[in-house]
């Protein structure tokens, strides 16, 4: 438990203990003697709550176990009332110094189990009752902004209808002649629309975003210099296989974003992708000016992204390895059965 947690703990049982020692006080018991008692059932509805909270729920109550459940849960109150029998002898013995006297160890089992069992069921029903309504809040919360959201999200559809209407208007008004311009303005369009209405899903065919990259690739193409080689590679990759949206596009795009053109020496940009044996591989590099800081000239919140949204998707089933030297810059990932 986090620190913040175990003080809320330690401050629930010292207010339930103070109450218990007052509450239960009684004209026939003295101040000291409420005290030790009090503990030593302190001691045992604590156990008993904490083996159900940590194990007794979440393993069979919450898994539907129900009678692996109960019968689990009456045999620890039973164990805790038979513990408590030598102990109540133990601390009348020798804390309380009273000796001979007559012990009903049935009575003494039967109050402790009946006591155990009462403020063990209390708490626990407390406790469940508070997270049902933190929970009832939390999904109140989420309806909401799931509602927010697909309302901006029907606001904005607006918005690329008419730029796609526009691209449409500009296409026509290109000279037929002007082949690459053409070209290049159905690329774009057929990357927005994969953006805007084929990317809200958890997982898309890799051949779809395939062909999304080779449609980015060719486009940067015509803009960087024609003396810096780019070479793409995906290995006729076949199947049914599905990766997350969008999520190489971030390196490719820092690799095309900072690419160097040094004089007298290979300027590249380098994007592989592999599959083998259940893993699939992607690989960017690209050439930089050694003299050009990368930490000063990108705040790095792509690569930061793409790395939360592995965490996320991909938990214990990536390797994201990034190897920068001072003439190139090289993006390994790896994602395990896909």
């Amino acid at each position: 438990m986090k620190k913040g947690s175990i003080i809320y703990h330690l401050l629930f049982w010292l207010f339930a203990y103070v109450c218990w020692i007052f509450v239960f006080r009684n004209s026939t018991l003295v101040l000291t003697h409420a005290i030790t008692i009090q503990f030593c059932y302190l001691l045992f509805i604590a156990a008993n709550y904490y083996f159900n909270t940590l194990y007794n729920i979440p393993q069979l109550l919450n898994k539907k176990k129900y009678l692996e459940f109960g019968g689990l849960f009456i045999l620890a109150i039973v164990i805790s009332a038979v513990v408590r029998v030598p102990v109540s002898m133990l601390v009348t013995i020798y804390v309380f110094k009273v000796s001979g006297a007559p012990f009903n160890y049935l009575a003494i089992f039967y109050n402790s189990f009946v006591n155990i069992l009462f403020w063990v069921v209390l708490i626990l029903a407390g406790k469940m009752i508070a997270e049902k309504i933190r929970s009832e809040i939390y999904i109140e919360k989420i309806e909401k902004e799931k509602a927010a959201n697909e309302l901006n999200y029907l606001r904005a559809q607006f918005n690329p209808h008419f730029l796609f209407n526009s691209i449409n208007s500009i296409y026509g008004h290109i000279d037929k002649s002007n082949k690459l311009a053409r070209e290049m303005l159905l690329s774009f369009s057929e990357m927005l629309r994969y953006q805007l209405y084929e990317c809200n899903v958890e997982q898309i065919e890799l051949t779809r975003e395939l062909n999304y990259i080779k449609n980015y690739i060719e486009l940067q193409k015509s803009r960087i210099d024609e003396r810096i080689k780019v070479l793409f590679c995906d290995g006729q990759i076949g199947g049914n296989l599905k990766i997350a949206p969008l999520l190489l596009i971030t390196f490719i795009e820092n690799a095309f974003k900072y690419v160097g053109f040094n004089e007298g020496r290979d300027n590249y940009i380098n994007i592989s992708l592999t599959h083998n044996n259940g893993m699939l591989i992607f690989k960017a590099s690209n050439s930089k000016d050694g003299c050009i800081n990368r930490v000063e000239n990108s705040s790095g919140l792509g690569v930061a992204n793409a790395k939360r949204l592995l965490e996320l998707i991909y938990p214990d089933k990536h390797l994201l390895q990034i190897d920068e030297q001072e003439d190139s810059y090289e993006v390994t990932l790896t994602l395990i059965d896909v």
